[in-house]
């Protein structure tokens, strides 16, 4: 007989606390194998594909795509052959009786293993299989649980899906909620993936259908829909990453009192010296690449900035190792990676470091830990188009150095009138840690190596 075991969002590590889920990777009736991916989650650090613990046949999930879940809150529920061990970190249904009725962890529960370090390193199938009659008939989803009834609707439900029209409503709760306060779902639009409407796109038309009933003049309009939104403005909620960010930047601008000084250099010479490296073969050397090793070089000549402020016990920590974060602007908004040990790289490691964490940053693949421990950040807006910043610290960290765009621009050049290639370097420092005077020596190294760069070869 087959043993139903939960299975809960498990602890993601570096202090996480919910996720959002993405999409799920397999259905209620899908066979599942040890390790393989189930369901894909995003966090304010990264998105991640967790796997599943155990052999099994899916009866139920919990939480629609969209919906945020907290760490020990139940995913799935898997059926587990007679012969089949569960691993360690499944918990048996009879022994979770007493959690809350939420799906949050009860006293004494856990939420299984932690995600990072666990599982196999070789990748299981991700093709969906479907169970057998006699094994799915142990996958009854429990009453009233937010799971997905597509792959397994009944005929009914889909035979009147089609009558009706498509449809893009996946949660049997949406179509449930919306029969309630007599909303018709094809006047919606989903904010989902492709279009889909989530149980957020309900809620808000009931709060808009409602808000009308008060007016006298809604007494002739009909069901309200997103769309709608376009007369009072659309409200973005403040989760994920750009959550993460918005909370970032506030609190560093509420405890750390900054101050910006910048200069212009002439990376004249800097370009072509780049020009002429790369022109000679082997590992191109990026523009970011030569700015990082400026930075760490800086950094070695004034120490006082590769620091951060003990608020509790009134100490600024000076830290021995230069781990160099770089803003990235994705899809998914801005992230900051973070260069181990940048101070140990020459510039072609760094270029090979810089290049490597990009392309996961754009793919969306960064590890928790790859944007974790930086000490100072490098923030190369030029890339927009801009000269100019005033960039708020990445906290808690101590500065930030800004690089503008390089444009040609009439300049000064051996006593006479040149066009030359012109960058604005700016430096957002907390005064906790430095005067003007230590602030304004790091800036006028990295300006005089962009200005010289064989002094810094």
């Amino acid at each position: 007989m087959a043993q139903v075991l939960e299975f809960r969002l498990p602890d993601l590590g570096q202090g996480l606390t919910e996720a959002e889920i993405v999409s799920w990777l397999v259905g209620v009736g899908d066979v599942v194998v040890v390790d393989q991916p189930v369901v894909e989650v995003e966090t304010s650090k990264a998105r991640v594909e967790v796997p599943c613990p155990y052999d099994g046949v899916v009866t139920a999930r919990f939480g629609e795509e969209g919906s945020e879940l907290p760490v020990g809150a139940r995913l799935m529920t898997v059926a587990v052959g007679g012969g089949t061990e569960p691993v360690p970190g499944a918990v048996p249904r009879a022994k979770t009786s007493s959690g809350p009725a939420d799906g949050g962890p009860g006293e004494g529960d856990t939420s299984g293993n932690v995600l990072v370090g666990y599982g196999t390193a070789a990748p299981s199938a991700r093709r969906r299989r479907v169970a057998p009659d006699g094994l799915r008939a142990h996958g009854s989803p429990l009453e009233g649980a937010p799971v997905d009834s597509g792959p397994v609707a009944s005929t009914g439900a889909r035979s009147a899906a089609v009558a009706a029209g498509p449809v893009p409503v996946v949660s049997p709760l949406v179509r449930r909620l919306a029969r309630q306060h007599g909303l018709d779902l094809r006047q919606l639009a989903g904010s989902g993936r492709q279009g889909l409407i989530l149980r957020a796109d309900v809620e808000w038309a009931i709060g808009q259908g409602r808000a009308e009933a008060r007016s006298p003049q809604s007494a002739s309009r009909g069901p309200a829909s997103p769309a709608a939104a376009a007369a009072v403005g659309a409200r973005v909620p403040l989760k994920g990453v750009r959550g993460a960010v918005a909370e970032k930047m506030t609190r560093s601008r509420r405890e750390i009192p900054e101050a910006t000084c910048w200069v212009d250099a002439d990376a004249t010479e800097l370009m072509a010296a780049r020009a002429v490296r790369n022109a000679a073969g082997g590992s191109k050397i990026s523009l970011l690449a030569l700015l990082a090793r400026l930075c760490t070089a800086a950094l070695g000549r004034f120490p006082e900035l590769n620091a951060t402020v003990d608020s509790a016990a009134r100490e600024v920590v000076r830290l021995p190792a230069v781990h160099l974060g770089f803003a990235a602007q994705t899809d998914r908004g801005l992230v900051v990676p973070v260069v181990r040990d940048a101070h140990t790289r020459s510039a072609a490691s760094l270029a090979q470091e810089l290049a490597r964490l990009t392309d996961r940053a754009v793919q969306g693949a960064l590890a928790p830990a790859e944007m974790a421990g930086g000490t100072f950040t490098l923030n190369n807006y030029g890339v927009f188009g801009v000269d100019g910043a005033t960039p708020i610290i990445n906290h808690p960290e101590a500065a930030m150095l800004g690089v503008g765009r390089i444009m040609p621009r009439p300049w000064v050049h051996h006593g006479e009138l040149a066009v030359r290639q012109v960058v604005q370097l700016s430096l957002t420092f907390d005064h906790r840690v430095c005067d003007g005077g230590v602030a304004g020596g790091f800036l006028r190294h990295v300006a005089d190596c962009v200005e010289q760069p064989a002094t810094l070869m």
